[in-house]
């Protein structure tokens, strides 16, 4: 739409509020909502102004003052406001240069796009990301210096079998169990579905919703896949939708990688390729039908998977994930078919256009806009310098001996792993001004010092168990 298009559309349709959401540096919606009186067309050009010292990872309090500017092709109606509310999705700018803010995630996402188009090497790049969730019905958690615990909870989970539920029906999905009987074991269809029709409402085309692989909730609903701008705007609106309509339904919803001991995490499978004047440029005669430039792609991606990890899995709690046994992608290896890979070629069709490749140790507690750049410039370092990614690994990588293994490398094991990683290796992400050594060192810095830090200065109840009779 073009600003003149918004204020009918607002017009069209009774809206009395205007909500500016514009993400925070770690992935995280804010807003702020003004009467539709304020809604002139010189808003998308004179912005907004904000105080960006209160956002976590922004402007100091001396250089506070920022400007959203509305982006006219992403206005919707939110579906769950009570009054009528036109949502515009902003980008972030420096009120007297005029510059798009660099902790902007979306102006990086932007940048990202742009570098790709002056390499030369494609035009588009599509990003199809699976969000995987939990869907709880209480969560209660506390810490001071004299406690810490957490508590989930879930109609369905496995550990209820023996409550009094007044009465207890039974039919709950056992651990790993979850993947994915029909009802009664799957009590939360209809959930997802009322998810997916919210979802359909505000633009995203789903393609399927389903029961995950844990008890107690875990659930996925696919989306098609699109352009990295778009489908990073599409994650924000997923996201979003997801918590609130389950909040309405008095449950709760969580993208936290593992919230669950003992059963399986979280992850975010990440499909993606790159296309050229309108043709898809993985497919080729090489292995499992791709092409040479696929080929680098994967390359550039194993290459950088450890930094990448920083992005991809950007939380303490990512390596409760990562972990072997739990169909957890942490050895950094390519395959057809084989999902035990850190990279997997879907073999679903033939189809050129649907040739990709799948980068499965994402995880979606991660910032969608840095993730998919991130990713996306690892891509092309592959490409730019024909990095080769070795032979695929098409054995189960779980049933391979520790001698099969050794020269198999791991993704991080830990945040601090993959910050340090981040911190040696991100020249790559350095093309085309995307990413700035600035953005890197903040979050370095942020991660180590407000989680990383944080987390470990604090006794876990585990270690009462372990340790308390030393």
């Amino acid at each position: 739409m073009t600003p003149k298009e918004v204020l009918a559309f607002a017009k069209e349709n009774n809206a009395r509020m205007v909500d500016l959401k514009f993400v925070d540096f770690f992935g995280i919606w804010q807003h702020f909502a003004v009467p539709v009186s304020e809604l002139e067309e010189d808003l998308f050009e004179a912005g907004l102004g904000f105080d960006g010292s209160s956002i976590r990872g922004w402007k100091p309090i001396h250089a506070s003052d920022m400007l959203v500017i509305p982006d006219p092709s992403t206005a919707l109606m939110d579906p769950f406001p009570a009054v009528p509310t036109l949502s515009l999705i902003c980008d972030v700018v420096d009120p007297i240069t005029r510059e798009s803010y660099e902790r902007d995630p979306r102006a990086i996402a932007k940048k990202a796009e742009a570098y790709l188009k002056s390499t030369g090497i494609g035009d588009e790049a599509f990003f199809g990301p699976e969000p995987e969730f939990f869907i709880f019905d209480d969560v209660r958690f506390s810490e001071g210096a004299d406690h810490s615990y957490y508590s989930v909870n879930s109609e369905e989970g496995v550990w209820n079998s023996g409550a009094d539920e007044g009465p207890n029906l039974g039919h709950k999905p056992k651990h790993k169990g979850g993947y994915f009987p029909v009802a009664p074991v799957d009590s939360q269809d209809d959930l997802r579905t009322e998810m997916s029709l919210v979802m359909e409402q505000v633009g995203i085309h789903v393609e399927c919703q389903h029961h995950e692989v844990a008890t107690a909730g875990q659930a996925e609903i696919d989306m098609k896949f699109d352009t990295l701008l778009k489908m990073t705007d599409k994650l924000m609106w997923f996201k979003y939708i997801i918590k609130n309509v389950a909040r309405r339904n008095g449950k709760t919803a969580t993208f936290m990688p593992k919230p669950v001991f003992g059963d399986n995490g979280t992850g975010m499978h990440t499909h993606q390729s790159i296309w050229k004047d309108g043709k898809p440029l993985f497919a080729g005669d090489g292995y499992g039908g791709m092409s040479e430039m696929a080929m680098h792609y994967i390359g550039g991606i194993l290459k950088h998977a450890r930094a990448l990890n920083a992005f991809t899995n950007p939380s303490t709690n990512s390596y409760k994930r990562l972990v072997p046994g739990f169909e957890a992608p942490i050895n950094l290896a390519y395959s057809s078919r084989n999902r035990s890979a850190s990279i997997r070629i879907p073999m679903y069709s033939s189809s050129p256009k649907a040739k990709r490749i799948e980068v499965r140790f994402p995880d979606p507690s991660c910032n969608g806009y840095l993730a998919f750049a991130a990713m996306l410039m690892a891509g092309l370092d592959g490409i730019q310098n024909k990095i080769d990614p070795g032979e695929p690994l098409d054995k189960d990588i779980y049933g391979l001996t520790p001698e099969e293994l050794k020269d198999v490398p791991a993704a991080a094991g830990s945040l601090t792993e993959a910050l340090d990683a981040l911190e040696a290796d991100h020249d790559f992400l350095l093309g085309g001004d995307v990413f700035t050594k600035e953005v890197i060192e903040t979050w370095i810095a942020y991660k180590r010092e407000n989680e990383v830090a944080a987390v470990a200065l604090r006794p876990h109840p585990h270690e009462f168990h372990l340790y308390y009779d030393c």
